[in-house]
């Protein structure tokens, strides 16, 4: 029996030059759970109504349940908004207070809260520098494609600015029930 021939597999064309404003290197899970414990990195954004928020500002106000998110609109973060949606009378009784953060712009944080009816804060990072000072701007993939975007996670933060725990690469189903569970713990 003869063997047929295949032809050789065509290279996949490479892109001629690198992302020169992509890190060298992202940061690990262990240097982001290294910020509990450690003061808050501080930071000013602005909210859905491009007023200015300043995480001194928030810190005056009682805990924060910092929740970082990739995109305004898409599924994993629709759920994971309603979720925290849906247990704010219980966060706000535990003494916290929810704050959301994506690269999105004002207005699209805007139409984002009007269409699901959340009633907390979204601010806009769009140049993630607060991303990246949380360590969690990061190289990510999808179908093959490699970008960098936010890796969720969400850090509790009292109100000496400390990072008290920190749910890293967070799973959207059950988890503003673990972060209940964290604030009922820390008591």
């Amino acid at each position: 029996m003869a063997r047929i021939a295949r032809p050789p597999a065509k290279s996949k064309a490479r892109s001629p030059k690198p992302r020169t404003d992509a890190p060298t290197k992202a940061p690990s899970a262990k240097e982001i759970s290294d910020l509990q414990g450690k003061v808050a990195p501080d930071f000013t954004l602005p909210d859905q109504d491009g007023k200015p928020v300043s995480l001194k500002e928030l810190k005056q106000q009682g805990e924060i349940v910092l929740y970082f998110y990739p995109k305004d609109m898409t599924p994993g973060c629709t759920n994971e908004a309603c979720s925290f949606r849906d247990r704010l009378k219980q966060l706000r009784a535990a003494g916290a207070q929810i704050v959301g953060v994506s690269a999105d712009s004002p207005s699209s944080h805007r139409k984002f809260i009007e269409k699901y009816g959340l009633s907390f804060s979204l601010l806009s990072d769009t140049d993630n520098q607060t991303a990246k000072a949380y360590g969690v701007y990061k190289q990510k993939s999808l179908y093959g494609r490699q970008f960098m975007g936010i890796e969720r996670t969400t850090f509790i933060i009292d109100r000496n600015g400390t990072v008290r725990r920190v749910f890293s690469k967070v799973k959207v189903n059950g988890h503003a029930e673990e972060v209940l569970a964290a604030l009922a713990d820390r008591a």
